[in-house]
């Protein structure tokens, strides 16, 4: 008999147990997302791994010519934009990309300041006696503002090269033209100067951009000679890249500072050469206001 109660009383149990609600998953993350501090975390939250940083600090800037900037170029197409070239043709006199056919070489160097490479490269140019050009990220010269400060010392001509080098084509014309005068108020505290100069980030600019840029009085410059040294190429390969392509009124594009993990120690070690090189061919170098003729500074 006690037996048979007992079973009535699990039973009964069991069918009560049955009709409570159960809380959803969805519930339970809600309620985990209040949990308290100090309380355990819930588990799928201990095995979702942290976002990457993606800013330039952590990340190799990647000139135009690489996927990111062709990518760029078809959105541009998709929603009828004029492409880079268009646009050069368009407004030969702000958008550069080489001087006039002289033999004349400006060097150019973006992504500066950083203290693993812009100093090894100044210490080039100095020993060889040359003046090149440094497109200047104003978040790197907030944090090495002496490295800015040397270029000048030593006779260099520096541009914008935005705030944290975003693609311009991808923010709004009021992000764009904070990136641009954010830095060269930076750059004015250190170089005593607002640069004429500007360099887009990956070369891409807009239309509606350029417009601007030219009705403040800016000049934008790319390059027509690519190292592509950002690839962390040898020494050959950066030398080839250069002097296979260099010709009157060449800007060459380098680089002067990288993302974490970027190696340019190849595009150093070519430099002395490239120079030599270019000057056995009877090459002068000028900065890119030189070249242009045009004040390095706004």
């Amino acid at each position: 008999m006690k037996l048979v109660k007992s079973r009535r009383i699990l039973l009964i149990i069991f069918i009560i147990a049955l009709a409570l609600p159960c809380p959803s998953p969805a519930a339970e993350l809600a309620s985990a997302s209040t949990a308290p501090a100090g309380s355990p975390l819930p588990l799928e939250q201990l095995l979702t791994p942290a976002q990457p940083n993606t800013s330039m600090e952590e990340e190799p800037a990647v000139p135009a010519g690489s996927g990111a900037s062709r990518s760029s170029a078809q959105r541009r197409k998709k929603n009828k934009g004029l492409s880079l070239s268009q646009l050069v043709r368009k407004y030969p006199e702000t958008l550069k990309t080489q001087g006039p056919r002289r033999k004349i070489i400006a060097l150019t160097f973006d992504d500066v300041p950083d203290p693993r490479y812009t100093p090894q490269l100044l210490n080039v140019l100095h020993k060889y006696k040359v003046k090149a050009t440094f497109f200047v990220v104003g978040s790197r010269a907030e944090k090495h503002p002496a490295l800015v400060a040397r270029m000048i010392r030593e006779g260099h001509a520096v541009g914008n090269h935005s705030y944290n080098h975003p693609e311009f084509s991808k923010v709004s014309m009021n992000e764009f033209r904070t990136q641009i005068i954010r830095t060269e108020n930076i750059i004015q505290l250190l170089a005593g100067y607002k640069p004429k100069l500007i360099r887009p980030p990956y070369g891409d600019i807009s239309e509606p951009q350029l417009k601007w840029a030219k009705s403040h009085g800016y000049k934008l410059v790319n390059w027509n000679v690519d190292s592509l040294d950002w690839r962390g190429l040898s020494k050959a390969q950066v030398k080839n890249n250069i002097l296979s392509r260099a010709g009157r009124g060449a800007i060459i594009l380098q680089h002067g500072g990288g993302g974490r993990g970027s190696n340019l120690q190849g595009s150093l070690q070519a430099l002395p050469e490239i120079i030599s090189s270019l000057r056995k061919r009877g090459y002068s170098f000028v900065t890119v206001p030189q070249m242009l003729q045009v004040s390095k500074s706004k």
